[in-house]
């Protein structure tokens, strides 16, 4: 598995692997959101190209995708992680993992405080995520709270602290 930068060649196979790996999430039928969210991302000013980053199989095949955009906290800026789509074949192998480790490092390289995301409370702390409220960190829905974490880079500060706004599009879903 090689874990590389999106290019725009991607872009249908990253879709793809979003359609698939949320379907089972939402009622027969319907598209996941999650697909047209990426695409959307990639069109808004919070898009940052050197934190998309896809998995691809020994064949070349795109797997998985990771992408972390622009937020804030307060006037702060930070990242928002997701969303993070595997391909269900390669669910349970390690994809994931690789992927939210490499964009972390990536993250952590070009000086970023913190990430944030929204995500399931047993997986996510694996990466070192807590509680955003740990770091006085609050989720722009205050129903989120039990699954809203967060995780301080290298140039992260204590100071780091307020109400979280991700990227527009996460508005639209």
């Amino acid at each position: 598995m090689l874990i590389r930068r999106e290019t725009p060649a991607d872009i249908p196979s990253i879709h793809a692997v979003h359609l698939a790996a949320f379907a089972g999430d939402y009622a027969p039928g319907t598209t996941p959101p999650e697909a047209g969210l990426v695409d959307a991302l990639r069109a808004c000013d919070g898009w940052l190209p050197e934190l998309s980053l896809v998995a691809e199989d020994v064949s070349g095949a795109v797997v998985g995708h990771v992408v972390c955009t622009r937020a804030s906290v307060g006037s702060s800026p930070v990242l928002g992680l997701g969303p993070l789509g595997v391909l269900p074949a390669f669910q349970r192998r390690g994809v994931g993992h690789a992927l939210v480790h490499a964009v972390l490092g990536a993250a952590d390289a070009l000086g970023e405080p913190l990430v944030v995301l929204l995500g399931h409370s047993d997986y996510y702390p694996l990466f070192g995520f807590r509680l955003a409220s740990e770091y006085g960190v609050t989720p722009p829905v205050p129903e989120w709270a039990p699954h809203f974490q967060a995780r301080p880079l290298s140039t992260y500060t204590p100071a780091l602290r307020g109400a979280f706004t991700y990227a527009a599009p996460f508005n639209d879903m």
